[in-house]
């Protein structure tokens, strides 16, 4: 699997995508600053609203379903990474959540 850690999603160059797979209720309670909500279950319809050009790193709550979506975005092409340990290990980390939702999703 094509995992990174915590540590390396903070470090994260400014022009990748953070996507979070969780559905809509989870993401508005709590997540990683500047992700972008692309619910599971959408995704493999969505693709085309995605940059490819763009390294994209997948969240979820504790890195299972994001490591599906990721393999299911590097069949596609894409340059993506599961964050393993999800939010919660943004959290334990000590690290601060957003909330809501954003002003634009992807």
């Amino acid at each position: 699997m094509w995992n990174i850690d915590i540590d390396t999603l903070a470090a994260a160059p400014s022009d990748a995508v953070v996507l979070d797979v969780r559905e809509p209720m989870e993401f508005a309670r709590g997540h990683v600053p500047g992700a972008v909500p692309l619910p599971m279950s959408q995704l493999a319809s969505r693709l085309g609203e995605l940059d490819r050009s763009r390294r994209t790193f997948v969240i979820c709550a504790t890195g299972n379903r994001s490591g599906a979506m990721t393999d299911l975005l590097r069949s596609r092409g894409f340059d993506a990474w599961n964050v393993a340990g999800g939010t919660a290990a943004w959290v334990r980390s000590g690290r601060p959540l957003d909330q809501g939702m954003p002003s634009r999703a992807a």
